[in-house]
């Protein structure tokens, strides 16, 4: 996991779902750039994507 990857996951915790491009606004990033992290924490299991709102949050731990 780099830096970049935390940061979504600490975001992720603090505010809840967002979307693929208030994420890279927030962080002020490309979307491009935060795409490869969230389809690789999304690969991981540590973040869910809702298909209906195409929001992000952390996934429930079992």
């Amino acid at each position: 996991m780099n830096k970049l990857d935390e940061q979504i996951l600490c975001m992720l915790k603090e505010t809840g779902p967002l979307t693929l491009v208030e994420i890279a606004e927030k962080l002020d990033k490309k979307p491009k750039t935060v795409f490869g992290s969230l389809r690789r924490l999304f690969e991981n299991g540590e973040i869910d994507c809702d298909p209906k709102t195409r929001k992000y949050s952390v996934a429930a731990k079992e």
